[in-house]
């Protein structure tokens, strides 16, 4: 090690490497001392230098910094941090255990030093060179995302993958993702976090629990040591995990797919006040979290056991500038927010919108080009779905809910069904949002994969070992007669035809469709709606059955190509319902089993729409009229059809209850009224 001098430094935050030497600084309003401690390897107990700040010199307001000269990339550090213990005002300093800088790059994996178990490993991030990587920038109304884990994706052995389970596995997967036709993945949370933090095991099987989804995390900068490849006590000393994550998003630049992030501010992985220190609480602890007025508690919002304070001024800058590190220095694309409502809370736990961090995001210059998507509520019960400001997208819990009861058969859906077709307008023409600002799902990780929402009635949670207590007892899912497996041919054709209708209304929708990792093989977890501590079979995807239903991932792939090819389907503006081209339709036209005559009764179980594509205000050039009717009675209704101008016919290209059902090459449709079958969706596109 060359010779080291600490010198006063500048208070800028985190690690970060210069010519001659290395700037340390954090903050810490009640600290009363601090120390910084460096290690020459990831899992060393004692340090090589150590340095105690002088709170006259090495303090600046409530930053401690240090410049140790001398000083190069490659090494540990961590902080020893003294105050006052005294949980009732909510101070819970530490000064036995080495604590995490909230702004390191990177993390090493735990070790065998109960002191100093994880340490930040100082990175030179100057060398990053992205001049060859160039951002997809894909517009929003033209994306369809990809929920999906990096692990889960390629664990199984079926993967047939050199590195299963970890960055590189994904690598290798990439051109299933680009021939399915994806232009984004939505990665659950990359952050580093540790997947021992779940207590129990699988009482089936007797398997020790993990946290596999990784929504606890323990550093909002470093990217997770667990996907990677190689020897991880070995590599992950290096930084190689920094160095691989790189390598992924590159990778899927390269073939025109974008990376968002699933992120999570709002609460991290030391729990309530049971739970480790680690990071926040040994820094400041009555700062970083929202508590109780006994502030021995911690508020609760996040359904974790803790809450971050996300309206502090130094909460707020630690967040926006991770953010800008993900976005400017690892080149992702775009965010996720996790529980995001609570970044729209103050200390006191109020909704404040407009004003809270959330508009601090969407104004801030540098992320102005990312995609910024929310998931509006939180685990305390703020439902904020549509109160979001400009510049946010959100999760479409509504389109959800509404599409699943509609698809059920479930009478008094059609009004709200009409509504989340049309992008929810309702929901996001206000703040001068548009309808891609809606996403619009039928499952995501919290919930039912999509064969099991047509295979199961009720959750199937035990193996998770909360008694089947734990995930959503609201899945508006249907079995079609039988729970779970079944050998019925009739029951998994209708199951199948139930998935194709699923994807027929998310992909004719106006807004963003988002589909879950493996829905385009029928993946199933047993009805596990919560899998989030599964990292079995269960939980992995299995490649085998891609070739078993291999309809539906024809199908799932064809509606996407249909999407992409109709810019009708991804308007920029919402429907006016005026007559633009002097057809004598308007921009959206609704219709029942008569002609231009919907039944929005509460009894009514079908309805059927047409999109005018004369309507040139959102598209460069004209598009087909497109046609779709969806019947989820159990009887067939016979439609009648609109009648095209200029010597136009209909032509078939969907029929959910045919063996064909997409037509790549359209047949016309011969007479004037079409018959829908029971449980079934019809598309049609004049010429």
């Amino acid at each position: 090690m060359n010779k080291l001098i600490a010198r006063p430094g500048i208070y800028f935050m985190g690690a970060i490497v210069l010519d001659a030497g290395v700037n340390f600084g954090i903050f810490s309003r009640n600290a009363t001392s601090m120390t910084l401690h460096i290690f020459e390897h990831s899992d060393d107990c004692e340090p090589c230098f150590s340095y105690k700040l002088d709170k006259n010199v090495n303090k600046t307001g409530d930053i401690w910094h240090v410049y140790v000269e001398g000083m190069t990339e490659g090494y540990y550090y961590g902080w020893i941090v003294d105050g006052p213990f005294d949980m009732k005002l909510g101070h819970r300093f530490s000064p036995d255990k080495l604590i995490l800088d909230p702004y390191a790059k990177c993390i090493t994996p735990k070790n065998g030093c109960p002191k100093s178990p994880r340490k930040g490993l100082i990175l030179d991030t100057r060398t990053y060179n992205w001049s060859e990587d160039m951002k997809p920038k894909n517009e929003f109304r033209d994306t369809i995302i990809y929920e999906m884990h990096v692990k889960l994706f390629t664990a199984n052995k079926n993967s047939n993958v050199t590195h299963p389970g970890t960055y590189k596995g994904l690598m290798e997967k990439i051109d299933h993702l680009k021939d399915l036709g994806v232009t984004a993945v939505q990665l659950l949370p990359i952050f580093e976090f540790d997947e021992d933090d779940v207590v129990g095991t699988n009482p089936i099987t007797g398997e020790k629990l993990k946290n596999v989804w990784g929504y606890n995390p323990i550093g909002f900068y470093a990217p997770t040591s667990n996907y990677l490849s190689g020897d991880r006590k070995v590599l992950g000393k290096l930084g190689e995990h920094v160095i691989q994550f790189r390598q992924l998003v590159e990778a899927l630049h390269k073939k025109g797919i974008e990376v968002i992030l699933d992120v999570v501010f709002n609460h991290t992985g030391e729990g309530n006040e049971m739970g480790p220190i680690i990071s926040f609480k040994g820094l400041d602890n009555s700062v970083y979290y929202i508590l109780e007025k006994n502030k021995m508690y911690y508020s609760n919002y996040s359904g974790t056991g803790n809450t971050v304070n996300c309206s502090h001024t130094v909460v707020k800058e630690l967040i926006i500038n991770s953010l800008r590190y993900w976005y400017g220095q690892l080149n992702v694309d775009g965010f996720r927010f996790d529980l995001a409502a609570i970044l729209g809370r103050d200390s006191t736990g109020r909704w404040i919108g407009d004003l809270s961090l959330l508009k601090d995001i969407a104004d801030d210059p540098v992320l102005s080009g990312s995609k910024l998507i929310a998931e509006g509520w939180d685990a305390a019960g703020g439902y904020f779905l549509g109160e979001f400001p400009c510049g946010w997208a959100e999760l479409n819990g509504k389109f959800r809910d509404t599409v699943r009861r509609f698809i059920r058969g479930d009478m008094g859906q059609v009004q709200d069904l009409a509504t989340r077709l049309v992008g929810s307008p309702d929901l996001f023409r206000k703040f001068g949002r548009r309808p891609y600002h809606s996403i619009n799902f039928v499952t995501s990780h919290d919930g039912f994969t999509m064969w099991d929402l047509v295979s199961y009635n009720k959750k199937h949670n035990h193996a998770n070992g909360e008694y089947n207590r734990d995930g959503d007892n609201h899945n508006n899912s249907y079995n079609h007669g039988v729970e779970g497996d079944i050998l019925d041919i009739s029951i998994i054709k209708l199951r199948k035809r139930q998935m194709k209708n699923f994807l027929v209304i998310l992909m004719l929708s106006q807004g963003v469709p988002m589909i879950l990792m493996g829905d385009e093989m029928a993946k199933t977890q047993q009805g596990n709606n919560n899998a989030y501590c599964q990292d079995n079979e269960m939980n992995w995807i299995n490649w085998d059955r891609l070739a078993e239903f291999k309809g539906i991932h024809k199908f799932m792939k064809n509606m996407i190509k249909f999407r992409k090819s109709h810019p009708a389907l991804k308007r920029e503006h919402f429907f006016t319902d005026t007559d633009i081209d002097g057809d004598g339709y308007s921009d959206i036209t609704w219709h029942g089993v008569k002609a231009c005559t919907p039944d929005w009764s509460h009894y009514s179980r079908s309805i059927a729409f047409m999109i005018d594509g004369g309507d040139t205000r959102d598209i460069e050039e004209t598009d087909n009229d497109i046609y779709v009717a969806l019947n989820s009675y159990h009887e067939t209704l016979i439609f009648e059809l609109p009648i095209l101008k200029n010597g136009k016919k209909w032509y078939r290209v969907v029929d959910t209850y045919l063996e064909e059902d997409f037509l790549e090459e359209p047949t016309i449709v011969q007479r004037r009224k079409y018959l829908v079958h029971p449980k079934s969706s019809v598309i049609l596109i004049s010429k």
